[in-house]
């Protein structure tokens, strides 16, 4: 699994704005309601909401040919050969070094990788880990133990971990006090059903990104997805994050014109 430390820089504008604003408050925004970006805690957010009853999220690893994306750039190049465009992207989760899924991969019903429950060394197993999926029109983090004893049909799904919030408890390792501090990013499912995405825009601890998604915005469950090559793509505000290589991407998609 990657494991390199990055900074992703905000625009200069958006700078001089975050400077001037309160620690609880909305500090900027992007060019539509979908992402605003937040201060939390003396640190900076951007978040983005979802709403997956009228917006379509898709997750993908490989192009229809083997191969891996890689990147944001490879992914909308492809969407837009099928007549789709990427309107917002997150990396989704931890890989391996062939830029495959550590734990399960869903895309369009069909297993790619089968889950895993296994006990081992990293982030990627600190229990309990979990699973974003899309099933329809509905969204849903699980705890993988449970998720797997539930026999879900779902259309598309990633496994990563640790989760920062099982049923509305923040995860009990993480320290409000840890000295470990990287650029991280996650996703939540909150009471209206909406996907919420994180992704911190400076070096962050885990229990601080959690208690965002618990005690700010308010989501039963939520799931770490990556840290240091955590990256965004919001084409309409400008923003493509290619530092680093991606493997699976979770990706919001439209129509093309």
């Amino acid at each position: 699994m990657k494991s390199v430390l990055s900074r992703v820089f905000l625009s200069t504008v958006f700078l001089h704005v975050l400077r001037a604003a309160s620690p609880a408050q909305p500090v900027a925004t992007y060019p539509s309601d979908d992402c605003r970006i937040e201060l939390w805690q003396n640190a900076r957010y951007t978040i983005c909401t979802v709403d997956p009853a009228h917006e379509t999220i898709r997750i993908y690893n490989r192009s229809p040919e083997g191969k891996p994306f890689g990147s944001f750039d490879a992914l909308r190049r492809a969407l837009w050969d099928e007549h789709a465009i990427l309107r917002l992207a997150f990396n989704g989760g931890m890989y391996e070094e062939d830029l495959s899924p550590v734990g399960l991969h869903v895309e369009y019903g069909r297993t790619r990788k089968p889950i895993n429950l296994a006990d081992g060394w990293g982030n990627f197993y600190m229990k309990p880990n979990g699973v974003f999926y899309i099933a329809g029109a509905k969204a849903g983090v699980m705890a993988s133990e449970a998720f797997a004893k539930a026999g879900m049909e779902v259309d598309f799904a990633t496994q990563s971990g640790p989760m920062l919030v099982t049923n509305g408890k923040i995860h009990p390792r993480f320290l409000p006090d840890s000295d470990s501090r990287k650029i991280r990013n996650g996703v939540g499912v909150d009471r209206n059903g909406k996907v919420v995405f994180v992704i911190s825009e400076e070096p962050v601890r885990f229990y601080d990104l959690a208690s965002l998604y618990h005690d700010r915005l308010d989501t039963p469950d939520a799931l770490f997805l990556d840290g240091s090559i955590s990256s965004m793509a919001y084409p309409a505000a400008g923003r493509m994050d290619k530092a680093f290589p991606l493997g699976t991407i979770i990706a919001v998609i439209a129509p093309r014109p």
